[in-house]
């Protein structure tokens, strides 16, 4: 799994339909896909997103690793 960050993730949610809904406590946002109606939440950071941390994201978005960053 490729190291990323906050503004990486988030062209990748924002092409898989996902929305920015609102902001979340300290520096997390959460994003909502209305087609599958998934919710997850992103930590707006500086640096690398930690692969654990991107794992969940990935894992609550329902899509496959592969999925997620075509």
């Amino acid at each position: 799994m490729p190291a990323l960050k906050y503004r990486d993730v988030v062209a990748c949610l924002r092409s898989h339909g996902f929305e920015y809904l609102r902001p979340g406590k300290g520096s997390h946002e959460f994003w909502f896909n209305r087609r599958s109606a998934k919710i997850t939440m992103v930590p707006c950071h500086p640096g690398d997103i930690p692969r654990g941390t991107l794992r969940a994201i990935i894992a609550q978005t329902g899509l496959t690793v592969e999925e997620f960053l075509r």
